[in-house]
C-alpha cells in the first residue's frame, strides 16, 4: 500500500539504488515519475540540491565552485543528491572533483540528458552507474486496477488522481514549456504540437516518418529530429525490430511509444476505453510493453526488447533478447487459433523459444507449446521471474 512521505503519496518502488553504497549513481526519468519523492524516502539525510529552487539554481549557475566549497568538509561516504542536474551541466565538472578528491558518493537526477549531452558536459567518464525510473509497475501496486491503468497510464500522480485527465492535460503543457520552450529546443512550436498528436496516431504502430511529415507539414528530417527529441527528453522510446533472420525478409523500421499509455489516450480523446475496440487492444499492448520495459531496466538486463515483422505482415509483438522469449498481446476473452500464427512462424525460425499469449482470458492454458496467460497471472509471473531470466 502506498505511504505518505513528506506529505506525498508514495508506492514502494523496485528501484532500490542499494548500489550508491560503492558508487555514485545517475536517475533518470521522466518528469513526474517520482524520482524526487523516492530520493527523499531513501536517503532522509543525504544532502539534497533542488535546482528548481530558482535562488539555488540561480546562485549555483553563477558560481558552481560554491558546491565544492559547501561540501568539501562532509565525511568520505557521505550520499549527495543533485536534483535536475541538467539545469547547470558545469556542476558535473564539481561533482567529478569531489568524487575523485573526496569520496563523496552523488545520485544526479533528472528528466534530460539532452542538454548534458549537447553541452558537452563532464558525465564522469563512468564514474557513475546509470538507472532509469519508470512510471508505476503492476508490483508496485498491491490493488493493481488495470482498467485504471489502460485508461489513465501509471504515472504515480495520475494514476491516485481524481481527476487524471486535467492532470494528464496540465503534465503535457508542463512538458512542452518545461522541456521544449525553456531549452529553446526548436523554433516552430505550432508544428512540434501538431507533432505531438500525430506521433499518438503513431503510438505502438511502426514509424513512417514521410507519413507523418505530409500530416505535420515539415520535412521528414525534422520528423526524425522530433522523435529524437521526445527519446532525449524521456517522453518516448523506440522499440527496434528483430532483425536476425533465416529464410524469410523481416520488416527494420521501429516502433514507436510514448513512455507511458497516458500520453497517447489523452492526446487521441480516446477515453474512456471499451473493451473489444481497436483502441482498447493498443492500449493493451502499450502498457505490457511498459511492464517489460520497465521489468528489464530495473534488472540491469543486456537483453534488449524488440519486436518481430515480416514483410508479408506476420507478426510478433515481442521479442526478448536473443529469440528467448516471444509474446502477443491479446485484449480479447478467448484467444482463437488463428492468433497465434505469429507465435508458430516465429517458433519455425527460432525452434527454442517460449512463447506467450497475453489476454483477458479467465484461466491459463497451453495449446500448441503456447502458454496463454490472463494478464494478471503474466504480471505477476514477469515480476517473480518465471518469463525471462534478466
Amino acid at each position: 500500500m502506498p505511504q505518505i512521505i513528506n506529505n506525498l503519496v508514495m508506492y514502494p518502488r523496485i528501484l532500490s539504488l542499494d548500489e550508491i553504497q560503492d558508487d555514485s549513481l545517475f536517475l533518470w526519468g521522466a518528469r513526474q515519475t517520482g524520482k524526487s519523492t523516492l530520493l527523499k524516502a531513501l536517503f532522509p539525510k543525504a544532502r539534497y540540491y533542488d535546482l528548481l529552487n530558482a535562488n539555488l539554481f540561480r546562485s549555483l549557475s553563477r558560481n558552481p565552485s560554491l558546491m565544492r566549497e559547501q561540501l568539501i568538509l562532509l565525511p568520505k561516504g557521505s550520499v549527495v543528491i543533485i536534483d535536475e542536474v541538467q539545469k547547470v551541466p558545469d556542476l558535473l565538472d564539481e561533482v567529478h572533483w569531489l568524487i575523485q578528491n573526496q569520496g563523496l558518493h552523488f545520485i544526479l537526477c533528472g528528466s534530460s540528458a539532452r542538454k548534458l549531452r549537447r553541452s558537452g558536459a563532464n558525465l564522469l567518464g563512468g564514474r557513475a552507474l546509470s538507472n532509469t525510473l519508470f512510471p508505476l509497475v503492476s508490483a508496485e501496486i498491491d490493488d493493481f486496477d488495470l482498467e485504471r491503468a489502460l485508461n489513465y497510464g501509471t504515472i504515480p500522480p495520475h494514476y491516485l488522481a481524481k481527476n487524471p485527465v486535467r492532470r494528464l492535460q496540465a503534465y503535457i503543457d508542463d512538458y512542452i514549456q518545461q522541456e521544449i520552450v525553456a531549452e529553446l529546443v526548436l523554433r516552430n512550436l505550432s508544428a512540434f504540437t501538431r507533432f505531438l498528436e500525430v506521433a499518438a496516431l503513431s503510438d505502438t504502430e511502426i514509424v513512417n516518418y514521410t507519413n507523418i511529415a505530409a500530416e505535420c507539414g515539415v520535412s521528414a528530417k525534422t520528423v526524425k529530429e522530433y522523435f529524437s527529441i521526445l527519446e532525449e527528453t524521456m517522453f518516448g522510446f523506440m522499440l527496434p525490430a528483430y532483425t536476425r533472420t533465416i529464410k524469410r525478409r523481416l520488416v527494420q523500421s521501429p516502433k514507436f511509444y510514448f513512455f507511458d499509455v497516458g500520453i497517447p489516450n489523452y492526446l487521441l480523446e480516446r477515453t474512456p476505453l471499451k473493451p473489444d475496440t481497436a483502441d482498447y487492444g493498443h492500449a493493451f499492448e502499450h502498457l505490457m510493453v511498459q511492464e517489460l520495459r520497465a521489468y528489464l531496466g530495473y534488472h540491469h538486463s543486456r537483453k534488449q526488447l524488440s519486436y518481430w515483422r515480416t514483410s508479408s505482415g506476420i507478426e510478433v509483438d515481442c521479442v526478448i533478447g536473443d529469440a528467448e522469449v516471444a509474446i502477443e498481446f491479446k485484449s480479447s476473452t478467448e484467444v482463437r487459433n488463428a492468433q497465434l500464427k505469429g507465435l508458430r512462424t516465429f517458433a519455425e525460425e527460432h525452434p527454442g523459444v517460449k512463447r506467450y499469449v497475453v489476454s483477458r482470458e479467465i484461466y491459463p492454458r497451453l495449446v500448441d507449446g503456447i502458454e496463454i496467460w490472463p494478464i494478471r497471472d503474466f504480471l505477476a509471473k514477469l515480476w517473480q521471474g518465471g518469463v525471462i531470466t534478466p
